[in-house]
């Protein structure tokens, strides 16, 4: 047996334990989970999907459980991990139709353990955009344009909610972990340019940049947001499309998650070669359900501004996590079907970036975005 198999076992039976003691206590009765099988994680963490043995405690047939493994990620395992519980907590909150993702059927910060309610086997965006059916993978993309405004403008205005449910975690305030990457992304992107393509950096475009910074404070249009919406984390249930992965969540600009249909998907290799048609009917099937609480978002300009403002901050900061000999984050999806090279998938933003500034008639930004789009792409 290898070194790796053990490995595994051992973590899955260190999974299994924590969710049955969760579980236990929130039953006052022994729970035994059975069948347990592997749904991926991270280095730090095991996502299993289990069923109790016998349930006569009104539990869900299947559930998902998630837990950080004891001695990994540090604290910023432990502040990813609250984030996630409170996050859950705050869409159990909400009313079933409104939910953004898996129901939370118990939790236990100090043992950095979730139980969900599971999903099934649905198929993920990704699913739908890998398939060679381009209709089918153009309603899945407008299905989850769709709920991603739904989830915007059912969570409107209730950032307090939020806010109380962290500080019963123990958190006087909620930090956006997109913040400080964003902040070091602004600073520290012109030379990492520089140096790796040879591209200057033109002082307007620099100041271009840094006025996006308004999206990382209190705007008019905050929303709940998991941040992290690439197709992996979407699932298009018979119920809808339920969102995955809240270790990012909070509230932020509506703007930063609106403009994944335009970047796309700037947080990992996901790069569907979406047309700037498509890519607009996205947007209006995102602005179809948000319009209704945000009327302003009627006006053209000021949804072109916020979205460039949005795709331009995005892009940045992909560009600073992701850029070739520079990488600050490992290739999340070297494997996946739906995944370009990192300097391809780079060009991919930056020419889209270029377009829609030229659009604006913002011409230094757009004549930066193509300068580095063609380094790139050499």
């Amino acid at each position: 047996m290898s070194l790796e198999t053990v490995t595994t076992r051992d973590s899955t039976q260190e999974v299994l334990r924590s969710a049955e003691r969760l579980l236990t206590r929130r039953t006052g009765a022994q729970v035994v989970l059975v069948d347990p099988e592997d749904l991926g994680g991270s280095d730090r963490t095991v996502v299993l999907r289990v069923r109790p043995r016998e349930n006569p405690f009104s539990l869900p047939r299947t559930m998902v459980v998630k837990k950080v493994l004891t001695g990994q990620g540090g604290r910023d395992a432990d502040e990813a991990f609250l984030r996630e519980t409170v996050s859950y907590q705050f869409a159990n909150s909400l009313p079933l139709e409104h939910r953004p993702g898996a129901t939370l059927v118990a939790h236990d910060v100090a043992d950095r353990v979730l139980v969900l309610a599971d999903l099934g086997g649905a198929p993920t965006l990704a699913d739908v955009l890998a398939d060679p059916d381009p209709v089918l993978a153009q309603r899945g993309l407008v299905a989850w344009a769709q709920a991603l405004g739904r989830m915007h403008a059912a969570t409107a205005f209730r950032e307090g909610d939020f806010a109380a449910l962290l500080r019963h975690a123990g958190r006087a305030r909620w930090t956006d972990p997109l913040e400080g990457p964003a902040t070091a992304a602004l600073a520290e992107l012109p030379a990492a340019l520089e140096s790796a393509l040879g591209v200057d950096t033109p002082h307007e475009v620099v100041q271009r940049a840094a006025a996006t910074d308004r999206l990382l404070g209190r705007s008019a249009l905050r929303a709940f947001s998991p941040s992290d919406l690439c197709p992996d984390n979407a699932m298009l249930t018979a119920d809808g499309v339920q969102f995955l992965d809240f270790e990012w969540g909070g509230f932020r600009d509506v703007f930063l998650d609106a403009v994944y249909a335009l970047v796309p998907f700037p947080g990992c290799w996901c790069s569907p070669q979406l047309s700037t048609d498509q890519a607009e009917h996205l947007v209006q099937a995102w602005r179809g359900e948000v319009v209704g609480v945000w009327p302003q978002l009627a006006d053209d300009a000021l949804l072109r501004t916020g979205l460039l403002d949005a795709q331009l901050l995005w892009t940045w900061v992909s560009t600073r996590w992701f850029l070739p000999g520079h990488a600050t984050r490992a290739d999340p999806s070297s494997e996946h079907p739906l995944a370009l090279r990192p300097a391809d998938s780079l060009a991919v933003c930056w020419t889209r970036l270029a377009e829609s500034a030229e659009r604006a008639g913002e011409l230094a930004t757009a004549e930066h975005a193509r300068t580095v789009a063609a380094a790139l792409s050499r």
